[in-house]
């Protein structure tokens, strides 16, 4: 792996995608529009998931235990074929990180009410607090990111994300996503 001057490679990001000077650009010379929103959205992605990390290595968990116990915890009695379409895994990579959960008392998986096969999935004691302890972490991050925007900044944020999303995926993911604001497609 390529070692890399992460001050070197900021400073001179802009420079390595234009041209010469009095050169025009070449064909095919043309650098992608949003180069620094695509950058930007992965560095806030790495930070935005890095405090949790931090808090889930203790125990040995990633980002995929992370997923699995946020929307666990956020949708108790939440059903295993629910969870797999939430997070667009393998049921067999759910499987792996759920038994992780399970066998350190995180996640407790019961049966279905009406059919035994069902598998329902809640939070421990021990796993909701940990959830709460992850998303303190990261709403501490957002409040951050926030403060000194101007009034209102936290919806245009909403609608930005929203639009991130696939457009026949929305309707459901809004209905996932309770929200003290009215977000609209």
């Amino acid at each position: 792996m390529t070692d890399i001057n992460f001050k070197s490679a900021i400073s001179t990001n802009t420079a390595r995608h234009e041209p010469a000077e009095g050169k025009p650009p070449e064909a095919g010379d043309e650098s992608p529009l949003f180069y620094d929103l695509i950058e930007l959205l992965f560095f806030a992605y790495r930070d935005f998931t890095g405090d949790p990390d931090d808090a889930l290595a203790r125990f040995e968990f990633g980002r995929a235990h992370h997923r699995v116990l946020h929307f666990v915890d956020r949708n108790p009695g939440i059903m295993v074929t629910d969870l797999l379409g939430i997070l667009r895994i393998t049921k067999q990579s759910l499987g792996r990180v759920l038994k992780q959960l399970v066998d350190a008392g995180i996640i407790e998986q019961r049966e279905g009410h009406h059919d035994r096969r069902q598998r329902l999935l809640y939070t421990t004691e021990r796993g909701h607090a940990l959830a709460e302890d992850l998303t303190r972490l990261q709403q501490t991050r957002l409040e951050r990111a926030l403060i000194g925007l101007p009034d209102g900044s936290d919806e245009i944020v909403r609608r930005f994300l929203l639009q991130m999303i696939d457009p026949d995926s929305r309707s459901d993911i809004l209905k996932l996503v309770r929200s003290p604001f009215s977000l609209k497609d």
